[in-house]
This record gives C-alpha cells, structure tokens and sequence, in this order.
C-alpha cells in the first residue's frame, strides 16, 4: 500500500524548523525593538524590524508547508513583499533621524547586537538543511543569511559610535540593513517568479 511518508516527515520537519525559527526572532524582535528604543540606535530598530520581518516570513512559509506548490510561491510571494515593505520603512526612519538628529548608546547596541548574533547564528544552523529545498524554505534561508551578516553590522557600529563619538556609523549601518531587507525581497520575488515560469511549462 503505497503512501507518502517521506513526504509527511518531510513536512514534519520543515514545520519543526520554521517554529522554532518564528519563535526566535519573535523574541528577538521584542528585545532588540525596546534596546533600540531605549538606547536610540536606529541599527537596532533596523535589525528589530528585520526580524519582525522575518517571523512573518517564518508565519506564511509555515502556512504554506503541505500545501501545493502554487500555496507556496504565493507565500514566497508575500515574504518578500513584507520583506521589501518593511525594508522601506526603515529605510525612512533612518531618514528621519538623520534630520532630527540621534544619540545612539553603543554598550546597548554591542551587547544586544551579540545576543542577536547568537541567535541568528542557531537559526541558521536550524534552517541550514533546508537552504536548497521547497521555494518557501529558500526564502526562509536568504533572511536568515541575512539576519547574521546585519548582527555584525550593528556591533560594528556600537564599536564605531564609542569610538568616533558619532552617531553616522549607527545610521549607516542602519541604512544598510534596510538595503538588505528589501535586497532579500527582491531575490525571493525573482526566485518566486522563477519557480512560477518553469510550473508553468511543466
């Protein structure tokens, strides 16, 4: 009697690993969003709201996981719609401190920007196996990728700002991280429509 285990464990798997991700950078989230509010660092809200991006990216491919192919690349779809819309975002509020002036404390930005490091790094291994697997879990992977790349950035900057007494390396870097949030989006975009083009000629 035929059935599809490896399929549902498959499915077991994925949904085990993007909850686990979800909660992580939910919490995440929480943290750095009130370190960064407290401490005025746009670097850590930047990095706040990429990880509110990503668990609502985590949210939707846990949606879309035993759901057919099509679920997917419409969850893939709006991953990286979020991913651009949130990227923009912090792309403004960099703006705006940039006009009204910051100043950002570099002990919070270190110490939270290695307790984020820290816990994309366990993400990363988390969703390592599933880096080259459903479109859904590619996208889950590039954010995640990410996420480590902008948590040394936001130390950089908490070592820069201590050390030049300036808050443009805060805001750089804070403006960086909102290039790569929308960066990540536009590749899971091209990605999705990708895998859409080649559904189609199946």
């Amino acid at each position: 009697m035929d059935c599809n285990c490896n399929e549902e464990l498959g499915d077991q798997a994925q949904r085990g690993a993007l909850i686990a991700l979800l909660c992580i950078n939910a919490a995440m989230f929480v943290v750095e969003f009130f370190a960064g509010w407290i401490s005025d660092s746009t670097a850590l809200i930047a990095d706040s709201m990429d990880m509110l991006a990503d668990t609502l990216v985590y949210a939707v491919s846990l949606y879309a996981v035993g759901r057919s192919i099509y679920a997917k690349i419409h969850a893939a779809r709006l991953s990286g719609l979020l991913q651009i819309i949130l990227g923009l975002g912090v792309a403004v509020d960099v703006i705006r401190r940039f006009l009204v002036g910051s100043e950002p404390e570099s002990e919070y930005m270190i110490i939270v920007g290695l307790i984020a490091l820290v816990a994309n790094v366990i993400c990363l291994s988390i969703i390592a196996k599933h880096r080259k697997g459903e479109i859904h879990m590619r996208a889950s992977w590039i954010f995640s990728k990410n996420d480590v790349i902008a948590n040394v950035g936001v130390i950089g900057a908490g070592v820069l700002v201590s050390a030049l007494a300036s808050p443009l390396p805060d805001l750089i870097i804070g403006l960086i991280i909102s290039v790569l949030v929308i960066r990540g989006g536009v590749s899971i975009l091209r990605d999705a429509k990708n895998e859409a083009v080649q559904q189609s000629k199946s």
